[in-house]
C-alpha cells in the first residue's frame, strides 16, 4: 500500500555521510517536530536527477525555508559514499541533507520502490516528493513513469 497524504512516515533507518564516516539516521528522530521537504531521486549521477530535480531544490532552498521548511532532504536507493559524492558535486552540502537508502528500507515501507532492473539498476524508489511535518505526510507528489513534473521544487512550493 502506498502512503497518502495524512499517514505517519514509517520507523526506518537512513544512513548519512559525515566527516566521521557513515552515519546511522533514525527516521522517528529525523522528522520529529518540525517541517521536511523530502525528495526521492530514482539514482544519484543520473541524467533527470542531475540536470533537473536536484538543481530545483538547490536553487529553491531559500523559498522553502521562507515558508517555515525546517530542512531539505534527499534520498535515493544509493549507499550513503555516492549520495555524499553527488552533494559535494553540485555544491548542496549547505543546501541538502542527503539520506542514504542503500536497501530500499524506506521506498518499500511507504510502498514507492520500483523496479529498474531493465536499465540495470535493480530496486530504487520512485521519484517523488513530499513535505513532512512532525512525521506526517502533509503533501505528496509522485511522478509517472519517466516523468519530471510533480515533484520538482517549484511544484512543492506553488502547492504548498
Amino acid at each position: 500500500m502506498t502512503i497518502q497524504v495524512g499517514d505517519k512516515l514509517p520507523q526506518t533507518t537512513f544512513i548519512k555521510a559525515t566527516a566521521n564516516g557513515p552515519e546511522a539516521v533514525d527516521s522517528a528522530s529525523f522528522f520529529a517536530g518540525r517541517k521536511v521537504a523530502l525528495f526521492s531521486v530514482p539514482g544519484a549521477f543520473t541524467p533527470t536527477c542531475s540536470a533537473k530535480h536536484l538543481p530545483s531544490f538547490i536553487d529553491k532552498a531559500d523559498a522553502f525555508k521562507s515558508k517555515g521548511v525546517d530542512e531539505i532532504a534527499c534520498t535515493a536507493v544509493n549507499d550513503a559514499f555516492v549520495l555524499g559524492a553527488w552533494s559535494k558535486s553540485n555544491a548542496a552540502d549547505e543546501k541538502i541533507t542527503m539520506l542514504a537508502d542503500g536497501n530500499a528500507a524506506f521506498v518499500e515501507a511507504i510502498g514507492l520502490a520500483s523496479d529498474s532492473s531493465r536499465f540495470g539498476m535493480g530496486k530504487r524508489g520512485q521519484r517523488f516528493s513530499m513535505l513532512v511535518d512532525d512525521g506526517v505526510v502533509t503533501q505528496l507528489n509522485v511522478e509517472g513513469p519517466g516523468e519530471f513534473k510533480v515533484s520538482s521544487a517549484e511544484h512543492m512550493l506553488d502547492t504548498m
